[in-house]
């Protein structure tokens, strides 16, 4: 049977040979969920991201949403599939079961949500909205306001959007115009216009409940004077009833490249003067509550890229197996082949192949990593838990995501002008992932990030633990023989890039300061090449091993192909990565010493 979506085999190698998730079973708030419940569970949710799910996604994209007399119309496939996402709990169900939530660990969620994501990224990525919001709100929310929103966001009955960008400040949210004026009741008035609102408005919700940034009136100029806020689409009383719609409008929707079924919507708070909302945390402090929800809010659009990533190569592979085009050259009879004989396209297939298994891997360790930071006594201190998870999210949400439209790309390349086509769902996949490189801060600053923040906090401390974890599993390579050769290479590659990082953070001047930022994203793809290398060398190390155990035949060839993709890595892949190092370390300034009238005419 041809497999959709994600490669279960490759799932379950994950949680329960690389991972082994099911120890957190022996640890509160984990007791519930053994080796049986847990695939349990993944059963459940493949069974609806296909049967359910995936059926809406071509026809979501086909439809798109409308937007008329100041009202969104979903795809009314989408508004039953939500039904079926709200039954299944799916919308925070690593929260609370107390406030809707399922309490399962966050790997578990990464796996499941490869398979939801998959299945249709437009509705499940306005669905995804309600954890974020709600967490904020549980978090740093007051108890009235937990009882006013927080189990309708986290059951899927209301929706939640993040109202952050505006027209005159994207990236940076320190310009933002928006305001907030105090009523004195506790209760403020917003007034201002958002754009690029994923999720702003819809008909598949009763409520929406948005997270606003804006300026008290008086407060700092700047990042310093932000504040968050609720404003609900309906206002509700402090019993929860409704009192009637809030000032807070859709004035129109975006026609985008890709995810046509989520509307992107530009709001209108506070034309009437009648916005109302209530702040959240302290006043002043909204781009701090927003930034400690961060990490969780980039591993999520990391798991965006990997899903279109796993089912691209899914759909790529099913079709380099059936599609029959010409002969290899070495056979004199010139008898026609399926194309997955031609070297080329095994070529791709294999790159496909590295990039989605070794990703997978990397978003599954992080956010095992946060699964184990609360619990004391098992695994790595939550300190050092946290260092991990700091230094690797720009990985997560850049690298992953720039690799997951790379393979997209190959997968509209393996089938060729008919993936070029709507006949086949490759090009929606390669439309939809583009995104996953822009918000939640684009993948330019994420390597900013990682450069300027990251590696050097706290004395480059998060750094080195990075390269003492990298170290053990080179130390663990060595010992088998098989993979001494690419245990080595992984040794070599970590300490260059230890020798790159010291050698961009050299910089002494202003203007070295510009020239290291030109190479901030190659810096970046560096990195995650060397933990890309990494994880495919963890992975291949536990092959190995089961292979020396005598599994099932069905066993046999996916873990001697976890030995192929390593090799293929390490060979064909990773030696380029020394080459990009290089480019850094010699630190070639011409993208600074260009003057603006050398690039062009105006």
């Amino acid at each position: 049977m041809v497999q959709l979506l994600a490669d279960r085999n490759d799932i379950q190698f994950v949680l329960h040979e690389q991972f082994d998730v099911s120890q957190l079973s022996d640890f509160e708030p984990f007791t519930d969920f053994n080796k049986s419940v847990i695939d349990m569970i993944l059963k459940e949710v493949r069974n609806l991201a296909i049967k359910e799910i995936l059926p809406t996604n071509q026809t979501g994209d086909r439809e798109g949403c409308t937007f008329s007399n100041g009202t969104i119309t979903m795809p009314e496939s989408f508004k039953t599939a939500w039904q079926h996402l709200r039954e299944g709990e799916w919308f925070a169900p690593c929260q609370d079961v107390e406030w809707g939530g399922q309490g399962i660990p966050h790997t578990l969620n990464v796996a499941a949500q490869n398979y939801l994501f998959a299945a249709n990224l437009s509705l499940l990525m306005v669905a995804g909205l309600n954890h974020a919001a709600g967490e904020i709100i549980e978090t740093f929310g007051t108890d009235l306001q937990k009882k006013l929103y927080l189990k309708n966001l986290y059951t899927g009955h209301w929706s939640g959007t993040m109202l952050l960008t505006e027209a005159d400040s994207g990236s940076n949210l320190g310009d933002l115009s928006a305001t907030a004026r105090r009523n004195g009741d506790g209760t403020y008035l917003l007034s201002g216009n958002k754009v690029f609102i994923s999720g702003g408005d819809h008909d598949m919700a009763d409520n929406i409940v948005h997270l606003v940034l804006a300026r008290i009136e008086g407060a700092p100029e700047g990042s310093r004077g932000i504040s968050l806020f609720i404003a609900p689409k309906i206002i509700l009383d402090e019993a929860g009833a409704p009192i009637g719609p809030n000032d807070i409008v859709c004035t129109g929707i975006e026609e985008k490249m890709g995810l046509h079924g989520s509307p992107t919507c530009t709001m209108a708070l506070g034309s009437r003067g009648k916005c109302f909302a209530t702040l959240v945390g302290e006043e002043n402090k909204g781009l701090s509550i927003m930034f400690l929800m961060m990490n969780k809010a980039r591993l999520m659009v990391g798991s965006q890229g990997l899903a279109c990533a796993s089912s691209a190569y899914l759909y790529a592979l099913d079709y380099a197996r059936s599609r029959i085009q010409g002969a290899l050259i070495t056979d004199p009879e010139k008898k026609s082949v399926p194309i997955i004989q031609h070297p080329d396209i095994r070529r791709m297939l294999l790159t496909m192949k590295a990039y989605t298994e070794g990703s997978r891997s990397l978003l599954c360790y992080i956010a095992f990593l946060e699964d184990q930071k609360g619990i004391q006594g098992f695994g790595l201190p939550g300190e050092k838990c946290q260092d991990l998870i700091d230094i690797l999210i720009p990985i997560a949400k850049a690298y992953v995501t720039d690799r997951a439209v790379e393979v997209c790309n190959m997968a509209v390349q393996v089938f060729g002008g008919y993936g070029y086509t709507n006949d086949f769902p490759v090009e929606q996949l390669l439309r939809d992932v583009r995104i996953t490189t822009i918000y939640e801060g684009t993948n330019g600053i994420q390597a900013m990030d990682l450069l300027g923040r990251k590696i050097p906090m706290a004395g480059h401390r998060l750094f080195h633990l990075l390269l003492e974890e990298i170290d053990s599993t080179v130390e663990n390579a060595l010992s088998l023989g098989q993979l001494k050769a690419e245990g080595q290479a992984l040794k070599q590659a970590s300490d260059e890039l230890k020798k790159t990082v010291e050698r961009i953070l050299s910089s002494d001047s202003d203007q070295d300061l510009l020239v290291s930022l030109a190479h901030a994203s190659q810096l970046l793809e560096v990195f995650g090449d060397v933990i890309l290398a990494w994880m495919l060398l963890w992975r291949g190390t536990i092959a190995l091993k089961c292979l020396n155990c005598k599994p099932k035949k069905k066993w046999i060839d996916f873990y001697s192909g976890q030995l192929k993709s390593a090799r293929f890595y390490y060979s064909t892949i990773l030696p380029v990565t020394f080459g990009k190092m290089d480019v850094i370390q010699k630190s070639g300034d011409a993208a600074i010493e260009i003057s603006d009238s050398e690039f062009g005419v105006k």
